[in-house]
C-alpha cells in the first residue's frame, strides 16, 4: 500500500522503484466485479487527479451485456478518480499495482449516485458522529472448476471427492492452487492468514482478518477479483455464484461485524454473558430491515437456491447466541471479540453494498433504541413462523419488491442507486423466465451458471 499519504508523485516515485509499469485503476460495479483500466505508470499522476472516464451505463448494464439503465441520459460519462491508499504491487505480475477508485461527476460536483464505495464511506462517517467505527470481518467461499463443454454450463469441479472439508494439501488441491492464492492473497496486502478446502466439493475458504469497514470491503472486493484472476491464469475458473451445482450446497459471503469507540475498544464487549444493549439494537435494525436487505444479500437468482432448510443459510429473519441456523449470530466469545455475525450473504453479493446496507440497518437499531426478538435456540429450520421469525423472500422478484417497500432503507441507500439495481435485477427475472420458466429451488439450471459462473 502507499506510504505516501495523497502525494501521486511521491506514489509513482515509491512503484517505478519496485519495477512497476502500469497501474491497474480498479472499481465496483453494482454487481461487485472489478472494471477497470490499466495506465502506464508515466500517465498515472496526471490522470490522477481529474481520474479515468468511463461510460457511466457500465453500472446498469447485466450480466448478458445489456445496458439496462444508462441509455436514457444519452450513455453520458463518469470518472474514476483513484484513492492512493489503496495502491498495491500485484506479487503474481509485479509490473503492475492495483489501486481502487470511486465514481464522481465528471465536474467533480459529487460522486456519482450508484457507486457502492463511496456509499460505504458515507456510511462510516455517519458512524463517526456518533463516536463509533465500525469494524467488519468477510468470510468468502467459492468454488474451482474446470471447463467442459460437454458439462453443464460448460464447467466441472476441480476436484470432486466427498468429505473434504478442513483439509489442506495435494489430496483436495492436487495443483496447490487455493495455497498459491492464499499466500499471493497475503502478498498482495489483503490480510489472508489461513486457507482450506470447505465443505463441499471443490469448494475452498481464504479467511482474511477484520478491520475498518472501508478497508474490509475493498480487501473482500480485491480477493474475489485475486482468487478469478489467479484461477484464469490457471486455465480453470473460480466462482463466487451462491450454488453452481444441484448436487450440492452453496457458497456464502458471511460478514462479522462490531463497532468500536474512541478508544479503539469493542463496543459491543460486556463484562457479562449476556449480549450488550448496544449489540443488541443493532441486532435489533438489521432484523428490522431483513426483508428488503435480502435483495442485496442475495442479488441473483441462483442466490434462493442456497438458502433452504438444513443448508446453514438461514430462512428467516432471527437471531441466535452461537447458532448457525439464525440470521444474525452472535458467537460466544466476549471481550475485544464481542460481534455479530450476519449469515444470510451470498457469495455473489457485492462487498462493499452489502456492508453499508448492513450498517445503515444497525445504525436505524441504535438510533431509534430498536430492540429485536427473542433469541432462537435450537434448530430454526425445525420451528414455526412464529417461532422462527419472520420468513424472508422465496426468491430474487419477492426481494426486490420488499427493498422497494422499504423505504427507509432505499432513502438512506440512495433512490438512484436503488432504482438502478432494481431494474437491472428485474429485467435478469425476466430472461431468467423467459429462459427457463418458472423457479425451481431444488435445480441449477444451465442458465444459471452461464449466466453467473464466469461473472460472479
Amino acid at each position: 500500500m502507499s506510504t505516501h499519504g495523497h502525494d501521486p508523485e511521491a506514489a509513482v516515485a515509491s512503484l517505478r522503484g519496485q519495477g512497476v509499469k502500469a497501474v491497474r485503476l480498479l472499481y465496483t460495479d453494482l454487481h461487485g466485479i472489478a472494471r477497470g483500466k490499466d495506465i502506464p505508470i508515466g500517465h498515472f499522476v496526471e490522470l490522477q487527479e481529474e481520474g479515468v472516464a468511463f461510460c457511466a451505463a457500465v453500472m446498469g448494464t447485466d450480466l448478458r451485456h445489456t445496458p439496462v439503465v444508462g441509455g436514457e441520459e444519452g450513455y453520458v460519462d463518469f470518472a474514476i478518480r483513484p484513492d492512493l491508499d489503496t495502491l498495491r504491487v500485484v506479487p503474481w505480475q509485479p509490473e503492475v499495482a492495483w489501486c481502487l477508485g470511486e465514481a464522481w461527476r465528471l465536474d467533480g460536483s459529487d460522486h456519482w449516485p450508484s457507486c457502492p464505495r463511496a456509499l460505504l464511506a458515507r456510511v462510516v462517517d455517519r458512524y463517526a458522529t456518533h463516536g463509533l467505527l465500525p469494524v467488519v470481518g468477510p468470510e468468502l467461499e467459492w468454488f474451482l472448476c474446470e471447463r467442459d463443454p460437454t458439462a453443464p454450463g460448460g464447467i466441472r469441479r476441480y476436484v470432486d471427492q466427498l468429505s473434504r472439508v478442513y483439509t489442506v494439501g495435494a489430496i483436495s488441491d492436487p495443483r496447490q492452487i487455493n495455497l498459491k492464492m492464499l499466500l499471493w492473497a497475503d502478498e498482495l496486502g489483503l490480510k489472508a492468514y489461513a486457507g482450506n478446502h470447505e465443505f463441499m466439493n471443490s469448494q475452498y475458504e481464504i479467511n482474511v482478518k477484520h478491520s475498518g469497514a472501508l478497508d474490509a470491503a475493498d480487501r473482500a472486493f480485491m480477493l474475489k477479483a485475486a482468487v478469478k484472476e489467479i484461477a484464469a491464469m490457471e486455465g480453470l475458473v473460480a466462482t463466487f455464484m451462491g450454488r453452481p451445482f444441484t448436487d450440492q450446497g452453496g457458497s456464502g459471503f458471511h460478514l462479522h461485524l462490531s463497532l468500536a469507540d474512541t478508544d479503539g475498544r469493542n463496543a459491543f464487549a460486556s463484562d457479562e454473558a449476556q449480549v450488550a444493549p448496544l449489540a443488541l439494537r443493532f441486532i435489533g435494525g438489521i432484523i428490522r430491515h431483513a426483508q428488503g436487505l435480502q435483495a442485496l444479500l442475495g442479488p441473483t437468482v441462483n442466490a434462493y437456491k442456497r438458502i433452504l432448510p438444513d443448508s446453514l443459510a438461514p430462512t428467516h429473519a432471527n437471531w441466535g447466541h452461537d447458532n448457525r441456523t439464525a440470521f444474525c449470530r452472535v458467537p460466544n466469545e466476549r471481550g475485544s471479540r464481542t460481534r455479530v455475525e450476519v449469515r444470510t450473504g451470498d457469495g455473489s453479493a457485492n462487498a462493499h453494498l452489502i456492508t453499508a446496507a448492513l450498517l445503515l440497518a444497525g445504525l436505524d437499531g441504535i438510533e431509534r433504541e430498536l430492540e429485536p426478538p427473542e433469541p432462537v435456540v435450537g434448530d430454526a429450520y425445525r420451528m414455526d413462523d412464529a417461532h422462527a421469525g419472520t420468513k424472508l423472500p422465496a426468491d430474487l422478484g419477492a426481494a426486490l419488491d420488499a427493498l422497494e417497500a422499504d423505504t427507509w432503507l432505499v432513502e438512506q441507500l440512495g433512490s438512484e442507486l436503488v432504482s438502478t439495481f432494481v431494474a437491472m435485477k428485474r429485467f435478469e427475472v425476466e430472461r431468467f423466465t423467459e429462459a427457463v420458466g418458472a423457479l425451481d429451488l431444488e435445480v441449477v439450471s444451465e442458465w444459471e451458471v452461464e449466466e453467473y459462473a464466469s461473472h460472479l
